[in-house]
């Protein structure tokens, strides 16, 4: 049996800062003249494209968009294009095509539909010569290097990481910029956070929650789907202003809710609703900043709340990995999935 080092996926999420560190050096150029264009030319309002993480990394990026541009920001199903063929008014739209290979039919289909019906098309892409790379009017490379195992991991942390940048040349935020060029440290900081606990408590677990909200809710997606994916672990993401709706009904005695919170004014309602559920009987886990819980998953110190999702990520990422190997799987080759997914 591997040992959790051993795996590529935690291998590969050992690498997020030193990618962050390479996006800062080689992506400045491109996204200072996109940040041009943007200003001189703003955008009516912004629209995102992507499917499983890199989904989840748009889940991120609408919530930056919104809270520090401004700008409305929808996602978008690709079967619009690639199965219904619907008409789309996207003229003086900011259309953002998010993907780790850059090859999916339907993905591919979206922003070209994207792009024909007048929208300015920006790719996030991993492989750089993909033919969504060069489709579209811009394309700003992760720059993760390859990834060979299925589970996404530094191509995730890294599309959130360019997000950070683009908001940041396009807005001319001095404050976001210094956040970002603090981020390939706060990562390395944060790599031996120890999330012992989640793995100890999910180990026989068989069902789960994952909760964020704002900044953290594509955390919570993500870490959801990285659940199912690696250790066969069904798991639920909601959002702490939306879990209470209806799902809180069958949290009883021992069911294991994971939240993560960041210090910003979504944090004391999230915390709320994690201690609801422990006097419900729930086995709760917390991945903030500060943390003094229990059951407490520690995140460092000192940083913003914008990139806390990052950080609690990537922690996360290197606990799956040994969570994977403890109920019996291996991370690296999670069954019926493969690297790619192409979508009709």
């Amino acid at each position: 049996m591997k040992e959790a080092s051993e795996t590529l996926m935690y291998r590969e999420a050992h690498e997020a800062a030193a990618v962050v560190e390479r996006q800062l050096r080689e992506n400045a150029p491109i996204l200072k003249t996109l940040g041009e264009q943007l200003r001189a030319r703003p955008p009516r309002f912004i629209v995102t494209c992507a499917r499983g993480s890199s989904d989840h990394a748009a889940a991120y990026a609408k919530y930056v968009f919104e809270t520090r541009l401004g700008l409305i920001t929808a996602s978008a199903s690709p079967s619009i294009s690639s199965i219904y063929d619907a008409d789309l008014h996207l003229d003086g739209a900011l259309f953002i095509a998010i993907s780790q290979s850059g090859k999916s039919p339907d993905l591919l289909r979206s922003a070209q539909a994207a792009k024909d019906a007048g929208a300015h098309v920006v790719a996030l892409v991993n492989v750089e010569d993909s033919p969504l790379a060069q489709m579209a009017d811009t394309f700003v490379p992760l720059r993760a290097g390859p990834e060979l195992s299925v589970a996404a991991t530094k191509s995730y942390l890294a599309t959130l990481a360019a997000v950070l940048q683009l908001t940041a040349h396009w807005g001319n935020d001095a404050e976001l910029h210094g956040i970002v060029e603090r981020l390939p440290e706060d990562l390395r900081r944060g790599w031996d956070c120890d999330w012992s606990p989640m793995i100890e408590g999910l180990t026989k677990a068989t069902s789960l929650f994952v909760v964020g909200r704002g900044y953290g809710f594509g955390a919570a997606l993500e870490a959801a789907l990285k659940l199912k994916e690696t250790c066969g672990l069904h798991a639920e993401a909601f959002s702490a202003a939306e879990v209470k709706h209806g799902p809180m009904a069958i949290v009883g005695e021992g069911f294991p809710v994971l939240f993560f919170a960041q210090g910003d004014g979504t944090q004391d309602n999230t915390i709320a609703v994690a201690n609801e559920f422990r006097a419900r009987g729930a086995r709760v886990f917390i991945a903030a900043p500060g943390n003094h819980d229990p059951d407490k998953l520690p995140l460092p110190d000192g940083v913003s709340p914008i990139v806390t999702p990052l950080l609690a990520v990537q922690s996360f990422y290197r606990a799956a990995s040994a969570l994977s190997l403890a109920r019996g799987y291996d991370p690296d080759v999670p069954p019926h999935l493969r690297k790619v997914t192409e979508t009709m």
